[in-house]
C-alpha cells in the first residue's frame, strides 16, 4: 500500500527484522525484539501478522496483529489484538499508526474476527474506534509476610507443563462471563520470552499453581496467579517476593482460590481501575454470533415465552432482530435512525457497543451514565439481553 510522501506499508519480511528490532528497542523495550521473533517464527502467526511502513529501505513504523479468542458465556468469539506498535520519532505525526491500525483491522476482518481488544496508552486508540470496555484487575501491594509451604516446589514452567497451565487458568477464569485465555501460540511465547517468567508450583510431582512475574529490575510484580489450593498460591507469592527483594505487587484476581488466599496479605484496592480497550466494527455480526447467549439470557429472565422485536440504533446506523422461544432471528442492519425511542427502540452511541456487550455496567448502567444512551420502551428487554459482565482477560503483556 502506497502512503503519502513516498512511504509504503507492507507485510514484514525476514530482511526487515534487524531494523524492526532496533525500532522496538528504541521506542519500547529490548525484550520486544525477542517477542517479535517468537511471533513471526511461530506457525500459528508468522510474518503475515506483522506490518511495516518503509521509507525507501528504512523501516520507520511497525505493528503486529495477534489472534485471540474471547468467550462470552459459552460462545467463542474470534478476535484480534494489536501489539508491538512503534514509530520512529522523525516520522511521528504523519498518520503511520493510523494506517497500520487500518491494516490490522482489515486483516482481522478478513479472517473473521468480530472484535478487537488491546492494552494501550490513554486516549490514543480511541481515535481508531476503540473504547474503554473492560476494567482490569488491580495491582495491590503485599503488606504482610507470606510463608511458603516446604512441600511445594516453585520452578520455571516448561513446555510439558502447558496442559496443566491451561487447566489452572480455565478454572480461575470460569467465574467470568467474559474471558480471554492465552492462545496455544501465546503459551509457547510466554515460556520462551525474556520479558516475564512463567512459574509453576509443584507438589509431589503434580503442578498445582501458576503465575508469571516481571523481571526484578522492573519492579517485583506477579500476575495471572491461579492455583488448586491456597498453599500453592501463597508459595508462589513467597517465592516471587524472595527473588524480587521485597515490595511485591500482585495482580488481584477476586473470587478465585488464589485471590481468596491472598486477600489478608494485600493492601486495600486504591483508586480507579485501568481499562482494556475493545472495538466492535460490525455490531450486527457480533450480536448474531451471540444469538445462543442472548436467547438463554432472555429465558433466564423469564421473558423467553414471547417473541420480541429488538431495535437498537447508534443514530447513524441501527440493527433489528427478533428473539423468543425459537431463538434469535437474523440481524437486519439499517441506516440512519435518529429517534429510535419513538419506534419503541433503544439509542446507543456507537462507541458504547463494546461496553454494552462486554462491560460491567450492562444496558441499565450505561443508560444511567451516558446521556445519549436510553433504553426506551424496551428497557426490561435490554436489561435481560445485556446484563453487567464480570471479565478476566489474559494478554501477552501483563497490564503493568
Amino acid at each position: 500500500m502506497e502512503l503519502p510522501r513516498g512511504l509504503t506499508l507492507r507485510n514484514a519480511a525476514p530482511g526487515d527484522l534487524a531494523q524492526v528490532h532496533d525500532l522496538l528497542a528504541e521506542r519500547g523495550d529490548p525484550t520486544d525484539a525477542v517477542d517479535l521473533d517468537l511471533v513471526v517464527h511461530d506457525p500459528d502467526e508468522g510474518f503475515a501478522s506483522c506490518a511495516v511502513v518503509v521509507d525507501g529501505d528504512r523501516v520507520v513504523s511497525t505493528a503486529t496483529l495477534l489472534r485471540e479468542t474471547v468467550w462470552v458465556d459459552d460462545v467463542a468469539v474470534p478476535a484480534g489484538q494489536v501489539e508491538l506498535v512503534a514509530t520512529h520519532p522523525d516520522h511521528e505525526g504523519r498518520g503511520l499508526v493510523r494506517a497500520l491500525m487500518a491494516w490490522a483491522h482489515e486483516q482481522s476482518r478478513q479472517r473473521g474476527d468480530l472484535l478487537q481488544v488491546m492494552i494501550g496508552i490513554p486516549y490514543f486508540y480511541r481515535q481508531f474506534g476503540y473504547a474503554y470496555a473492560v476494567p482490569m484487575n488491580r495491582w495491590r501491594a503485599l503488606t504482610a509476610p507470606v510463608v511458603a509451604d516446604p512441600s511445594i516446589l516453585v520452578r520455571p514452567a516448561e513446555p510439558a507443563d502447558i496442559p496443566e497451565l491451561v487447566r489452572l487458568q480455565e478454572v480461575a477464569q470460569s467465574g467470568g462471563g467474559v474471558r480471554m485465555p492465552h492462545s496455544s501460540a501465546c503459551w509457547r511465547w510466554l515460556l520462551a520470552r525474556e520479558g516475564s517468567t512463567q512459574w509453576v508450583a509443584e507438589r509431589d510431582g503434580r503442578v498445582t499453581g501458576t503465575g508469571r512475574s516481571t523481571p526484578p529490575d522492573e519492579g517485583a510484580a506477579l500476575g495471572e496467579l491461579a492455583a488448586d489450593d491456597p498453599a500453592s498460591a501463597l508459595s508462589m507469592v513467597a517465592h516471587a517476593a524472595g527473588i524480587g527483594g521485597g515490595g511485591l505487587r500482585v495482580l488481584d484476581r477476586p473470587a478465585t482460590v488464589a485471590g481468596d488466599a491472598l486477600e489478608p496479605f494485600l493492601e486495600p484496592p486504591d483508586g480507579r481501575p485501568e481499562w482494556y480497550y475493545a472495538r466492535i466494527e460490525r455490531p450486527g455480526h457480533l450480536l448474531e454470533h451471540l444469538g445462543p447467549v442472548l436467547t438463554r439470557r432472555l429465558r433466564d429472565a423469564g421473558l423467553g415465552d414471547d417473541t420480541h422485536d429488538v431495535l437498537i440504533s447508534s443514530f447513524r446506523s441501527h440493527v433489528r432482530f427478533t428473539i423468543g422461544p425459537e431463538g434469535m432471528g437474523p440481524v437486519r442492519p439499517g441506516g440512519t435512525l435518529q429517534s429510535p425511542g419513538s419506534l419503541g427502540g433503544s439509542g446507543l452511541p456507537p462507541d458504547a457497543w463494546p461496553q454494552l456487550v462486554l462491560g460491567p455496567h450492562g444496558a441499565t448502567g450505561l443508560a444511567e451514565q451516558l446521556p445519549d444512551c436510553y433504553l426506551g420502551g424496551q428497557g426490561e428487554l435490554m436489561a435481560a439481553l445485556f446484563p453487567p459482565q464480570t471479565a478476566d482477560l489474559l494478554t501477552f503483556y501483563l497490564p503493568v
